[in-house]
């Protein structure tokens, strides 16, 4: 016998909990470099040069911004399930997981932009930033050498949080079946494959749920954990 049992067409639940996990972490990982890649960058350039560019740049943020976020992230399953993705060479089919990486990177940008770029509008005004354009230092330079290193402590607490949020989005799509398509698997195909086992195999759906809360939980303390360790301001206020 299984050790979870087995799901209605008779595969092993606790394998493909394995397998579903490791698509799981794989898609939450890689749109959580994604989003965070792109926020730092539009972050970056809207608070560094303002003017014309951080007007663009947010009424961008803005215009993603005002659509809720797992409203977004269906309409854009939707469409891109169906037809999948060509931009010249770079093809992606409508079953590839690249589909939801990139979905799910895309909607929480503005969520990480927009403190990048709040902080890096108060590190243009510091005084090492003011002297290294004072002596003539090229703006690529002081965004890499000056103001970025100032800028990782941010991302890095951003990352199991945005982790944890991304492996929701992610099991929800894949429960409504916009997400990661058969045969691969993931923890939201699997609960969507035992829900009409609920009264008789409730394991197929349960073991699923519970490692999606487990994992989140465990990725929220992660990110509690690594803000207090990064961020002393945390401690003192906890005084």
């Amino acid at each position: 016998p299984f050790l979870l049992g087995a799901d209605a067409q008779g595969r092993d639940v606790a394998a493909r909990l394995l397998y579903g996990g490791r698509n799981s972490l794989l898609i939450a990982a890689a749109a959580t470099v994604l989003c965070l890649v792109l926020a730092t960058v539009v972050g970056l350039a809207a608070g560094f040069f303002e003017g014309v560019v951080d007007m663009a740049l947010s009424r961008l943020l803005d215009v993603l911004w005002a659509f809720p976020i797992y409203l977004l992230a269906i309409s854009l399953s939707i469409v891109l399930i169906a037809h999948g993705i060509e931009i010249g060479p770079v093809s992606i089919t409508a079953g590839s997981v690249l589909l939801p990486i990139f979905i799910i990177g895309i909607v929480y940008v503005p969520y990480v932009a927009r403190p990048i770029r709040g902080q890096v509008l108060s590190l243009k005004n510091s005084e090492f930033v003011l002297a290294a354009v004072g002596l003539g230092v090229p703006s690529w330079r002081i965004l890499w050498r000056d103001i970025l290193p100032n800028v990782m402590t941010t991302l890095i607490v951003f990352v199991p949080l945005m982790m944890a949020l991304n492996m929701l989005t992610e099991s929800a799509l894949s429960f409504l079946s916009i997400g990661v398509q058969p045969p691969d698997a993931s923890w939201g195909t699997i609960i969507q494959d035992g829900q009409n086992l609920l009264y008789t195999r409730p394991t197929v759906a349960l073991s699923a749920g519970v490692a999606i809360v487990v994992t989140v939980l465990a990725l929220n303390i992660l990110g509690d954990g690594v803000r207090d360790a990064v961020d002393p301001r945390t401690k003192l206020r906890q005084r």
